[in-house]
């Protein structure tokens, strides 16, 4: 089965926090993310 990748503020809404949260746990590794051309994905 192929993964989705998801932009931070679908995360957001689907987890419903803030995108800002999501931004810090993706810099800290808490959950998978990686920068398409400077962007969190």
């Amino acid at each position: 089965m192929e993964e989705a990748i998801l932009t931070i503020k679908q995360v957001a809404e689907y987890l419903k926090v803030t995108e800002r949260t999501i931004y810090r746990l993706a810099a800290a590794k808490k959950i998978p993310a990686f920068k398409v051309g400077g962007t969190w994905r």
